[in-house]
């Protein structure tokens, strides 16, 4: 992420940069678009607990849940499984178990499925041994949807979460919300 003088010159390049005192974030409307889910799907999901923003979520009438880069990828693969036909059931035990891991250990992984149960395969060989055993019918390549991901999402306004207050606040990242800001001051 290149800094300038100014929150409004933040560029986003990597979201690999980000490191845990900038927090990076994306509003609902980016996080459904990006993902390719609808509002409906992304609410249910955050009220049930299957993926939560894990920046901000919504505190009462009028804020704004942000999600993650993380929180977005894996909203990407859990639209990748309900489109194979994997219960919702059986998605939320995927997930419980990507919730912990971070962004590169999920780079590692191909998730690998027989239409029921989820597998996670972290090398060729793993995915082989498991095809050849019959279980395997179609896989899903993390790396592959953190690339497409990465060049989508790196088009989108992002916004960094500022801790130096007492309540966290939101700098917008890009024209409108610094447009808004100095209207404000």
């Amino acid at each position: 992420m290149n800094k300038g003088t100014t929150h409004d010159e933040y560029v986003q390049e990597s979201l690999f940069d980000v490191g845990p005192d900038e927090e990076v974030g994306y509003r609902v409307p980016i996080a459904c678009q990006v993902a390719g889910i609808t509002y409906r799907q992304l609410d249910y999901w955050a009220r049930t607990n299957l993926v939560k923003p894990s920046i901000r979520n919504a505190r009462g009438s009028g804020s704004q849940r942000l999600y993650s880069f993380k929180d977005v990828l894996v909203l990407k693969i859990v639209k990748r499984l309900l489109d194979t036909g994997i219960s919702l059931q059986n998605i939320r035990l995927a997930v419980e178990s990507l919730r912990d891991r971070g962004v590169n250990d999920l780079a590692e992984l191909t998730l690998v499925s027989d239409g029921t149960t989820v597998y996670e395969c972290r090398s060729n060989e793993e995915v082989i041994d498991l095809l050849a055993g019959g279980q395997g019918v179609f896989g899903i390549a993390v790396p592959g949807i953190m690339k497409e991901l990465s060049g989508t999402i790196s088009n989108f306004p992002a916004e960094r979460v500022d801790n130096t207050d007492d309540e966290a606040t939101v700098i917008g990242l890009d024209e409108l919300a610094a447009r808004r800001q100095r209207k404000t001051s």
